[in-house]
């Protein structure tokens, strides 16, 4: 069945294969619909593993599976918003004191660029200031992090799902380093063992009627992709009643 799964481009059959696990644990535990690389409504974020459980005359439930084949890639993710502006303020008030500073020290960095002295600008990267490029990296890096890295902490944040899970190999399952929230399945000869349970976060109904359609479409381009039909095919004549 591994052969079924089509491999991403820069994917690496490790993690197709953590996908693979999740897509038939998460059926296991009754999320009779299921897809991968789903799109989440009002969120930009794309998810390994989307599904969804009915619950009778309910609203069902919804789980998403994010896939970590390596410990750079998990924690890439795992970075918490609080913790990254308060280094990020700190950061930015050196730099401040350092500007500050350089313009007393340096007037000729001024760049007469406005008509007002009081708003020019100054060339602070022309004299090679070791202690100013240093901060400036450092800032760029907050807040690549800030915007970048903070995918878990987001999906909880946002409520895109009642529950989330975390698919890692054993070797690199690390109880401290599990997200807040959420869950951790660890592949273990061959299946998925649930080493830590999820919290349940209460989503509107509204909110999971749209996450089982994103699960629809993304089932569609599969099979759209698997049947050779192409986007001529159905762009075609309006044929909507």
């Amino acid at each position: 069945m591994d052969q079924r799964i089509t491999i991403r481009r820069g994917e690496t059959e490790a993690h197709t294969r953590l996908k693979r696990l999740a897509f038939v644990w998460a059926q296991r535990q009754g999320y009779s619909a299921c897809a991968m690389e789903v799109a989440l409504p009002r969120c930009r974020y794309r998810v390994d593993v989307a599904a969804y459980r009915p619950d009778g005359k309910q609203s069902g439930a919804t789980a998403i599976f994010e896939c970590k084949q390596a410990l750079v890639d998990l924690r890439r993710d795992n970075g918490c918003t609080s913790t990254t502006m308060r280094r990020l303020k700190k950061v930015h008030h050196r730099r401040e004191v350092l500007e500050r500073n350089l313009r007393v020290h340096y007037p000729a960095l001024r760049v007469a660029d406005s008509l007002f002295v009081e708003f020019d600008s100054h060339n602070f990267a022309a004299i090679e200031h070791r202690g100013y490029k240093q901060v400036v990296r450092q800032i760029q890096a907050l807040q690549n992090r800030l915007f970048d890295c903070t995918k878990f902490e987001t999906l909880i944040r946002y409520r895109c799902a009642n529950l989330f899970f975390l698919v890692l190999p054993d070797e690199l399952f690390r109880e401290p380093e599990i997200p807040i929230g959420w869950g951790a399945l660890v592949q273990s000869n061959g299946e998925l063992i649930l080493a830590r349970k999820p919290v349940w976060h209460e989503t509107e109904p509204e909110s999971r009627l749209r996450f089982l359609q994103q699960i629809a479409i993304a089932g569609t381009r599969v099979l759209n992709r698997q049947l050779e039909i192409a986007f001529e095919d159905v762009a075609g004549a309006d044929c909507r009643p």
